[in-house]
C-alpha cells in the first residue's frame, strides 16, 4: 500500500472513515488549496472581514473566539453563512486541556458552544484519554472531528518524544472521532514503523502545521516558521497554517493585502503537495 503522502486528496477523501475529514480533503481537491487562514483578532468586525476576504482561497478558517471582545451569535452565525459560501470549514482553536466531563461541557456549554459550530476543534492529551471520551460524547453525535496537539511551533514547547508517540497511540484508540494532529511531520508513520507497520497501512491522519511563513522565521515571541514547500513536501503535512502572514497585525491588512497574500500561501502551498506527488 502506497504511503499516505503519495496519495491525492481526492483519494484519501473517497475512503476517509470520518465525515469531517473527508470533507476537509474535498474541499483542498475541489478548492486547489491547502491553506488554513489563522485569524487571531479581537473584534467581530475584523474576524468576519478577514473570512469575507480569505474564504475563496483557503480550506479553513481557524479561530480563537474566546478573544473577540465583541462576541454574539449573530457572529457565529454570519461565519457559519461564509463558510457555506465560500467552502470552507471551520475550526476553533481552542486547545481543550481538562478532564472529561469538564471539557464536555466546555465543548457543548457556556456563552460559546463551540461543538454547535466548529467542524473541527483541537486538545492536548495532558489530562489522559478521558478527555477524548469527553470531547466525543459531545463532537462525535454532531459529526465534528478532532486534532490532538501532537507537536507545537514555538520554540522550547515539550510536545516532543515519548509524548508525541502517546498522541498517536491515543488516537489509534478513538479512530471515529480523531481525525489528525496538530504536528510539524508526519507523526503516524514514524510511530507506524517503529511499531513494525508499514508507512500507509494504518488510520490516515490530516496533519495541520502551524508555523508557516514565506517572508520571517520567527517573530521575537518564540515562534518559528518553515516554507510551505518544507511542511508539505519536505515533512510530508497536509495543511499549512498561516496567520499574520497573511492578515498582520490589529484587526487586519486591508482586503486587497488579504487576497494578495492568501494567494501567495495558497500557490505555494499547492506547487508543494504537487511536487510531493511527483517524489
Amino acid at each position: 500500500m502506497p504511503s499516505i503522502t503519495t496519495r491525492t486528496y481526492a483519494e484519501r477523501a473517497a475512503k476517509h472513515p470520518i465525515p469531517v475529514a473527508k470533507q476537509l480533503l474535498d474541499i483542498c481537491d475541489r478548492k486547489k488549496t491547502n491553506l488554513c487562514v489563522s485569524v487571531d483578532v479581537t473584534s467581530k468586525a475584523g474576524l468576519l472581514r478577514i473570512a469575507e476576504a480569505a474564504g475563496p482561497y483557503c480550506c479553513c478558517i481557524k479561530t480563537h473566539i474566546d478573544i473577540v471582545e465583541d462576541f454574539d451569535q449573530d457572529l457565529v452565525q454570519q461565519l457559519q453563512a461564509l463558510a457555506d459560501k465560500h467552502d470552507f470549514l471551520i475550526w476553533e482553536d481552542r486547545k481543550f486541556a481538562d478532564i472529561g466531563n469538564t471539557v464536555r461541557l466546555q465543548y457543548s456549554s457556556g456563552i460559546y458552544k463551540i461543538a454547535s459550530w466548529a467542524h473541527i476543534t483541537n486538545a492536548h492529551l495532558v489530562p489522559g484519554e478521558g478527555i477524548l471520551t469527553g470531547l466525543a460524547s459531545v463532537g462525535q453525535p454532531l459529526g465534528r472531528g478532532l486534532l490532538l496537539l501532537a507537536e507545537m511551533s514555538a520554540k522550547g514547547n515539550l510536545a516532543t518524544g515519548e509524548y508525541t508517540t502517546k498522541n498517536v497511540e491515543a488516537a489509534r484508540r478513538h479512530p471515529e472521532f480523531v481525525m489528525g494532529f496538530v504536528a510539524m511531520r508526519r507523526v503516524d508513520e514514524r510511530e507506524e514503523t517503529a511499531g513494525g507497520v508499514a508507512p500507509g497501512e494504518g488510520a490516515d491522519y490530516v496533519i495541520m502545521t502551524p508555523g508557516v511563513g514565506l517572508d520571517s522565521k520567527g517573530d521575537g515571541m518564540g515562534q518559528q516558521y518553515r516554507t510551505p514547500d518544507e511542511v508539505i513536501r519536505g515533512s510530508g503535512c497536509d495543511v499549512i497554517i498561516v496567520g499574520r502572514g497573511i492578515y498582520g497585525g490589529g484587526d487586519g491588512n486591508p482586503n486587497e493585502e488579504i487576497v494578495k497574500q492568501c494567494k501567495r500561501y495558497q500557490e505555494a502551498g499547492w506547487k508543494a503537495y504537487e511536487d510531493r506527488l511527483r517524489q
